[in-house]
């Protein structure tokens, strides 16, 4: 795990946490002769710090505590040791300062009023944040117009699919201008290309000069999290397993990297017969590039030997003309695997 980088300023710190779900009723369980369950050590020692304007991404397993520790930020449960601050109010002896600076959206989201439109949902919330009805409903039509969902003010609640209904949570989470805005899985069921504009919707967020707020998420989906976060925590078993940036990760845990070369050349059976010639161990695929006139070689080499460099020399004797030189490592998933695996054998051991 490396360092926190020194941040202008801290919005999330978290120090030494934990969460363990002790046994319920373990009296009534010895007397009815019920067998008891082990206690749930959800989070263990858990310590990083998120600065103002940052995008942080925690990713992990099913059952890793991701869920758990949004709820413990949020202050909805409470740590069993450690502490939570959000820009230095404490989560559990300062709830009411950190409640007025953070924003929930969650996976699952159950508080809605079925029965009520999602305007006098989103109303209703906003009275709650202490929003009059007028500032309230400018709230909701400039959130309506930043996430598309004027089509949806009048439906019922109960009536909107699964997608949404998670527009709508994440609407919900922005009605008091949090400082900082904790996301749970914030484009699951989304298509495409709304999961697209609430991407576009967070880089925004964090963007603005004037209010630049600070966004927790968790997410399955990866690429998401590579396209939109600065830093990505992965968490297994409730512990935290590494933290960095996404190219960092990806770059730091692989041993090769595969290359793809696009060239022009009037001699393309001459450029390929010399690379086969200079690289007979190695697998080579030459084929037209997409571009006319142009063409690409691919391979994969490991990154402390001098294969590209080689094969860039060979290919310019040869009357190739280079025009970009393309790599790709391992992706997050890959990364997440490497952790998945080791946290097994260390079970079985």
């Amino acid at each position: 795990m490396i360092e926190n980088p020194r941040f202008d300023e801290i919005a999330l710190s978290v120090q030494n946490l934990s969460k363990t779900y002790p046994i319920l009723f373990p009296r009534l369980r010895k007397i009815f002769r019920r067998k008891s369950k082990v206690p749930v050590e959800a989070l263990r020692e858990v310590s990083f710090a998120v600065g103002r304007g940052e995008i942080f991404g925690l990713i992990g397993p099913n059952g890793a505590g991701k869920t758990t520790l949004i709820k413990i930020i949020a202050t909805l449960i409470q740590p069993t040791t450690g502490r939570v601050a959000v820009y230095g109010f404490d989560t559990v002896r300062e709830e009411e300062q950190v409640r007025r600076r953070v924003g929930l959206a969650g996976a699952e989201e159950r508080s809605f009023y079925w029965r009520l439109t999602a305007e006098q949902n989103l109303m209703f919330f906003a009275r709650l944040y202490g929003l009059s009805g007028r500032a309230a409903r400018q709230r909701i039509n400039e959130l309506a117009e930043l996430l598309e969902t004027k089509d949806l003010k009048r439906r019922r609640f109960a009536e909107l699919s699964t997608g949404n209904k998670q527009r709508l949570a994440v609407a919900r989470a922005l009605l008091a201008g949090p400082s900082i805005l904790l996301l749970d899985e914030p484009t699951r069921s989304l298509d495409p290309i709304a999961a697209a504009r609430v991407r576009q919707t967070i880089k925004s967020l964090t963007e603005d000069s004037t209010n630049r707020r600070t966004v927790f998420l968790t997410s399955h989906n990866l690429t998401e999290v590579e396209e939109l976060c600065d830093r990505v925590a992965i968490i297994s078993k409730g512990r935290i397993r590494v933290i960095d940036t996404p190219k960092n990760l990806r770059t730091s845990h692989t041993e090769s990297e595969g290359v793809s070369i696009h060239f022009t050349t009037d001699w393309p059976n001459a450029v390929e017969e010399a690379l086969r010639e200079a690289f007979t161990d190695h697998f080579l695929t030459l084929g037209r590039s997409s571009h006319e006139h142009q063409w690409n070689v691919r391979f994969s080499h490991l990154l402390t030997d001098d294969v590209l460099d080689r094969a860039l020399r060979v290919m310019q004797r040869s009357g190739a003309v280079i025009r970009t030189v393309e790599t790709e490592r391992a992706s997050l998933l890959e990364v997440l695997e490497t952790y998945q695996q080791s946290e097994d054998k260390e079970a079985q051991s």
